[in-house]
């Protein structure tokens, strides 16, 4: 019986989800969460969530088992059994209130998923189990309870349909760590009434630790329960019921009772914030008091269908339809709010900061947390400024919030508390980019400002801004190698210091662009300076960037393939090629044929490993690879033969990384169990599945998209007046069958175009282009003509 109506439940789901309207197509369809989850970071499985938002559920395979260094693949993975609660918040370095319905005896502890008869954990069929855009599904076998959630932008709703059982519990877990939240240093949960629940959880994540020591991460929730529970219960985990409508410290949780006929339901809506339990109960009423679970799962669908509907592909297989609306979700999906309904958001000082409010009383803008901005130009942001501007210039105004109260740019944010993540900060690029793409609503001087900080300022620079190093960078051009700090940066050098001397390079070059554009010209002239920095890393003898000692001398017993020393999550063979703000300079120094046979002998060789890391399942398993799709600094690589006079080894090149480094399955999704990161490696699959790419990340003062090889036959791309005066750009193939990777010729508004580039402003005219296609390489087309990259 249980069976029959679960099996019928998705066919009214089906016909929620087929309510778009006709002009809105059903694109959810396409999009499948569990993509890529083997091995898979804790953000990365939301279903149910809102584009951007702050409410992110997901089920919870092993979240409880926490994250001892703040970045290891913890939370869902496709291949496991049983699931251990019912997270609310997902973000980088943030994750608790996490709930779960139990039936029967209670169980005091998750359990492992070894043994899960020792938990409260239960087991799940995959078959069982839907996830989409805005909701999640799932029949816990254990307890014979179907679960089901879904979001508003700042509330989360849980619905459970119980058993016929005399013992029916839920377990608000709240005081345990749970994904990459860390520690717990307190927590509080209380029964207000007879269907409130409140409290809050504080966390000291292990990037907090490292970046901003002493700082702490604080959630807060409102619940409001549909059915009043027969008794509760409170207890800390591994310890033993009491009576108790209250609860407060490290490892709190609550046990609401009840007693349930076949299929009876309770719904819980739970308000979220970041700043106070009591502005999560005003986010409650805002977002969702007189919406039922079933109208927020339409709405939320339909917000998920307008966001993917920007863009429209037509043609192409179906796997790559999925592939792009997937790689579409994760971008949309990442770096989600932290402010609340009234502009209230978590200052860096732990304080609660206001947002000017608007004459509709709505907040000016957004404030994000974000994983850290490295390798974003080159995927991200692109994507941002060509069809959802209005989130990238919320962003800017978000990260210029912590500069504003904390005096430095964060790479990296958790509740604007600093987490870089990788101890550098190219948030500057970000900025430029923004200005560069015509998104100017914000402070353009103080960002600017910003910017030039992060880019020249050392003295009282702290850790979490990153860069501690950058002292070496400005006085020397360079960052010496000094490994004395095991893995770390400090104010003398850098055990990363390659690929930081490459970076700074790359980022002076982005803010002295900004520069020029604002008229500030002897900043201009000093970053332009900065910005050829790399040059004093080029060993000639090998034509590569080798590191150097602080004494001025090039490292000993150099292997281009080994990782970690002189480059962060990265070696020479692929930094080497990090000079995107001048490739014309270093294929000059490389040598233009010596350039081209190496690459293109790179992904000859990288093809093996499937562009990567084989399929060993590790986030760094192709850091030793000459080319490592799975990690940013590769991800321009594949664009550089635009600059070397072989477009079509660039049309070739990333149409098989689509092919092959992408796949459809819980473990072949982003390589093999490599590293999305909130969205990049999604964002890099639409952005080369439409062939569009920036090199330059935006950072030119007139930046470019080159092109490469679109996977469909027409795309359709819906912009936006606050940056572009057209209303759409179509980009359309012809005789683009799977194996014609190459660009015969192309017109753009029906005039011949022979550069495999334009200018961004072109695009944001809004027009067509056109692309004939083939099999065999057209070799003279878009090869004389390098795109533009300003000086």
């Amino acid at each position: 019986m249980m069976r029959l109506k679960w099996i019928s439940s998705l066919f009214v789901l089906v016909g929620i989800w087929g309510c778009s309207s006709p002009k809105t197509l059903n694109l959810v369809e396409y999009v499948n969460p569990n993509i890529g989850t083997i091995h898979s970071r804790w953000f990365f499985y939301t279903p149910a969530a809102e584009p951007f938002g702050l409410a992110k559920l997901g089920a919870s395979t092993n979240g409880t088992y926490g994250n001892n260094q703040g970045w290891e693949a913890v939370g869902y993975e496709d291949g496991h059994t049983s699931i251990d609660g019912f997270p609310c918040l997902h973000e980088f370095q943030i994750g608790g209130i996490s709930l779960m319905p139990v039936t029967g005896e209670v169980k005091t502890n998750p359990g492992k998923l070894e043994d899960p008869d020792n938990g409260f954990r239960s087991r799940f069929d995959k078959k069982d189990e839907i996830a989409r855009p805005g909701y999640y599904a799932v029949f816990l076998k254990d307890y014979q309870v179907k679960a089901e959630l879904t979001a508003t932008a700042r509330v989360g709703f849980q619905r459970y349909t119980f058993p016929d059982s005399e013992n029916a519990h839920i377990l608000f877990n709240i005081g345990n760590r749970q994904g990459e939240s860390g520690a717990v240093r307190d927590a509080y949960i209380k029964l207000v009434n007879e269907n409130t629940v409140e409290g809050y959880v504080i966390t000291e994540p292990e990037y907090v630790k490292k970046y901003q020591s002493g700082a702490t991460v604080a959630m807060y929730f409102y619940a409001k329960l549909d059915r009043t529970p027969e008794s509760v219960e409170v207890f800390y985990q591994d310890s033993t019921l009491v009576s108790g409508n209250e609860i407060k410290g490290p490892g709190a949780i609550m046990c609401l009772n009840y007693k349930t006929k076949q299929d009876d339901v309770v719904t819980i809506k739970i308000g979220l914030s970041y700043t106070s339990i009591e502005n999560a109960k005003s986010n409650l009423e805002a977002e969702a008091e007189k919406l039922t679970f079933d109208e927020v799962v339409q709405a939320t669908t339909e917000k998920w269908n307008e966001t993917l509907n920007r863009i429209l592909v037509s043609g192409g297989t179906e796997d790559s339809k999925i592939k792009f609306y997937t790689g579409l979700y994760h971008a949309l999906l990442g770096r989600g709010l932290a402010n609340d309904v009234n502009g209230a958001y978590p200052k860096n000082d732990g304080t609660i900061g206001q947002i000017p409010l608007n004459k509709d009383g709505k907040p000016e803008h957004n404030h994000y947390n974000t994983d850290a901005v490295w390798g974003a130009y080159w995927n991200l942001t692109p994507l941002w400024a060509l069809a959802y501007p209005e989130y990238y210039n919320d962003f800017v105004n978000s990260q210029l919030l912590v500069y504003k109260d904390a005096g430095w740019l964060g790479d990296g944010i958790a509740t604007s508390k600093y987490v870089s993540g990788v101890g550098t900060n190219m948030v500057s690029i970000a900025l430029a980019g923004a200005y560069n793409s015509g998104i100017r609503n914000f402070d353009v001087e103080t960002g600017y400002q910003a910017a030039l900080k992060n880019e020249l300022g050392w003295e009282g620079r702290i850790e979490g801004a990153g860069k501690t190093d950058v002292k070496q960078f400005v006085e020397r051009g360079y960052v010496p190698y000094e490994n004395s700090i095991f893995y770390g940066t400090h104010s003398e050098g850098s055990s990363f210091s390659a690929s930081h001397t490459l970076e700074y390079s790359f980022s002076a070059y982005a803010v002295a662009q900004w520069a020029k554009a604002l008229g500030h010209t002897k900043d201009y002239k000093r970053l332009m300076s900065l910005s050829n920095g790399w040059e004093k890393l080029f060993d000639d003898s090998l034509k590569m960037i080798r590191p150097r000692v602080p004494q001025g001398e090039f490292i000993d017993n150099f292997n281009p393939l080994e990782s970690w020393r002189g480059f962060q999550e990265g070696n020479a063979m692929q930094y080497t090629f990090f000079v995107p703000q001048n490739p014309s300079r270093l294929i000059e120094k490389v040598g233009k044929e010596l350039f081209n046979n190496r690459l293109d002998s790179i992904f000859t060789e990288a093809r093996k490993s499937i562009f990567g890391g084989g399929k060993v399942v590790n986030a760094f398993s192709g850091l030793q690879s000459p080319y490592n799709h799975g990690n940013q600094p590769s991800l321009h690589i594949s664009w550089l033969f635009n600059f070397s006079g072989k477009p079509f080894l660039t049309q070739k090149w990333t149409r098989l990384i689509c092919d092959e480094f992408y796949g459809t399955s819980g473990e072949h999704g982003y390589g093999y169990g490599q590293d999305e990161d909130q969205g990049q490696l999604g964002a890099w699959y639409v952005m080369a599945a439409m062939g569009l790419f920036d090199v330059q990340g935006g950072s030119c003062e007139r930046p470019t998209f080159q092109m490469g090889s679109p996977l469909f036959d027409k795309i359709e791309i819906k912009l936006n007046p606050m940056n572009a005066v057209g209303k759409t750009f179509v980009i359309e193939t012809v005789n683009n069958t799977p194996d014609a990777y190459y660009i015969q010729s192309a017109t753009l508004n029906g005039k011949p175009l022979e550069q495999c580039w334009m200018y961004r402003d072109e695009l944001y005219q809004g027009g067509i282009l056109k692309l004939i296609m083939g099999n065999q390489p057209n070799e003279q087309w878009g090869a004389e003509k390098p795109p533009r990259c300003s000086e």
